[in-house]
């Protein structure tokens, strides 16, 4: 069983200056983080990220080259049908909403922002498929926007290192801003992704190798063998 969901009393100030030193640690073990959905213009960043709910960077990885190449452009994906589109996503969780999701926010980029991926995360939540965290993902990546995006490994690694009590994306999301400097806000949510996708897993975190460790909470103890809590 996990340890309980227990954090430290600690100042603001004190978790400002961990998150500093957890700051440095990531720009050392991850100095190139960036989002791993393979993309070449913020249309194809949008359609991944759309795509990537509740599925894998891998799984999206594999069906946005012949998706892109059967419809490149908004235009393309306007005119299409959810029936045209669904073929090329459906190793895709959720692919058939998807489908329609993908058609219409096309459709609407189309006929509202002409053909153009719009940099206002009002007019991005418009979008079908998206949501507060796609669009925070796609300001980010595509166009340097600060905002820290959370998923579920974010949110994970958020609890573990006792950086946010929040539930919610978007609340835990504000919280981490707090701490971190808005400059770095995208390189913090991709870091600690990458953190969260391959060495503080879910089921077994790899707390030997990680460069963390020293500024985690729920790091087990040397002797005493504690579990590490979810």
């Amino acid at each position: 069983m996990a340890a309980p969901n227990r954090c430290p009393r600690e100042s603001l100030a004190a978790k400002r200056a961990r998150a500093a030193r957890i700051l440095r640690k990531l720009e050392e073990a991850y100095p190139n983080a960036r989002t791993e959905l393979r993309h070449e213009n913020p249309f194809q960043l949008l359609v991944a990220t759309v795509l990537s709910a509740q599925a894998t960077d891998k799984s999206v990885n594999q069906a946005t080259p012949e998706l892109f190449r059967r419809f490149p452009t908004p235009a393309a994906l306007a005119a299409a049908s959810p029936e045209e589109v669904a073929p090329y996503i459906r190793r895709i969780g959720l692919w058939r909403t998807k489908a329609r999701n993908l058609v219409a926010l096309a459709r609407k980029l189309v006929e509202e922002y002409g053909g153009e991926v719009p940099r206002d995360k009002e007019a991005l939540m418009s979008l079908p498929g998206v949501g507060w965290k796609t669009a925070t993902v796609v300001l980010g990546a595509a166009f340097g926007e600060p905002g820290i995006a959370v998923d579920t490994h974010l949110a994970r690694l958020a609890r573990r290192l006792c950086l946010a009590e929040a539930k919610t994306p978007e609340k835990i999301g504000a919280e981490l801003e707090k701490l971190f400097p808005r400059e770095k806000w995208v390189f913090v949510h991709h870091a600690l992704i990458l953190h969260g996708r391959y060495v503080c897993t879910a089921r077994k975190p790899h707390c030997a190798e990680c460069v963390l460790r020293a500024e985690c909470p729920s790091a087990p103890a040397e002797k005493e063998g504690v579990k590490m809590r979810s």
